[in-house]
């Protein structure tokens, strides 16, 4: 890593992301996601990264559940990939926006039909009685939409968080690791090296 503080953060990004495809056994997009509710009290969670572009990096989830409220109670968020194949992580901190209608609506007819009903059919992060309750859901939207399209439910839609910054960090011998920050600097980046 020692030539990339010249680079922009999101084609290193991009890189490490192609490398830990090939390298990593399962969901080389998850990512621990980091929210806070109104009073600031941490939540984390592991969720999977669905799209980057230059604006930032795209997640969805269901507006209803405990993270869906904290984002819309505190708008910033933090994100940590790690990929231990690669003993690589990546650090981003950024405000958070939600995604257009047309971004979420797009992205939810490309999911399975059943991943599309389960949206419908979870009250996620609520408490259910057992398991079958939410058997008993499924099945209702499955019958309720039929063999027709399943639309995209207004509780459910995609969060963009918008780096301010990104630290990549690669393991090193005896503790001696490599970081590169790069910080938000109007239109374009600075970067800097921390140490370990």
């Amino acid at each position: 890593m020692s030539d990339v503080t010249d680079q922009d953060p999101y084609a290193l990004f991009a890189a490490w992301m192609e490398e830990a495809t090939r390298s990593e056994p399962n969901d080389p997009n998850a990512m621990a996601l980091a929210t806070a509710d109104a009073e600031g009290r941490p939540s984390v969670r592991m969720v999977l990264l669905k799209g980057i572009d230059p604006r930032g990096f795209v997640f969805y989830t269901n507006t209803e559940s405990r993270k869906g409220q904290q984002l819309t109670a505190n708008a910033n968020a933090a994100l940590c990939f790690h990929w231990k194949s690669l003993r690589r992580q990546v650090r981003v901190e950024g405000a958070v926006e939600r995604v257009t209608d047309a971004e979420a609506d797009a992205y939810f007819d490309s999911r399975a039909r059943d991943s599309r009903i389960g949206a419908w059919a979870s009250q996620q992060s609520r408490p259910m009685e057992g398991r079958w309750e939410l058997e008993k859901r499924v099945a209702q939207y499955a019958a309720k939409f039929g063999l027709g399209h399943v639309p995209r439910p207004e509780h459910w839609t995609g969060f963009r968080v918008l780096p301010a910054r990104i630290e990549f960090w690669t393991d090193k011998p005896f503790r001696l690791h490599e970081r590169i920050e790069f910080l938000r600097a109007g239109d374009g980046w600075t970067t800097q090296r921390l140490f370990p």
